[in-house]
């Protein structure tokens, strides 16, 4: 990460965290001549378009007022989106009685289940799959997508 990547990272971090949101990941790419910033931000609570329009407002001003680019640039703060695999346990508690595809590690092998979310109980996140529940716990998980229905 070099200097100027990493102080718009920070920065980002400090207002998202202010705001009580936190960051799910940070793309910095393109080049001199043009860069494009990808900030995805979640909560444990639902992320909305105007908390993202803020967001996008503060950063944004946060790198003009400090000059942190010296080219032109795009900054894009969105949600991760439901096609994003989860990544933090914080995460989860919102998905609660939603379906999810999940792999995970389990006696040195790796295990997948379909099945729904019915609770977080601290590190371990408790699914029902085929009438059965399997606590998994979260440092053991690969992937875990919540599957979209539209029912």
């Amino acid at each position: 990460m070099n200097l100027e990547e990493k102080n718009i990272y920070n920065i980002a971090n400090g207002i998202i965290e202010d705001k009580k949101f936190f960051m799910v990941d940070f793309v910095f790419r393109g080049n001199p001549k043009e860069w494009i910033i990808e900030i995805f931000v979640d909560g444990e609570k639902n992320v909305t378009a105007e908390d993202l329009a803020e967001l996008n407002r503060l950063i944004n001003s946060r790198i003009e007022d400090n000059v942190l680019l010296n080219s032109r640039y795009r900054l894009d703060v969105s949600s991760p989106g439901i096609e994003r695999p989860l990544k933090f346990l914080k995460q989860f508690p919102k998905h609660v009685n939603r379906k999810f595809d999940v792999s995970y590690f389990s006696n040195d092998e790796t295990k997948k289940l379909s099945g729904k979310l019915v609770r977080v109980e601290g590190d371990t996140l408790v699914f029902l799959s085929n009438q059965n529940e399997i606590s998994i716990n979260f440092n053991n998980i690969k992937k875990a997508k919540v599957i979209v229905s539209f029912s």
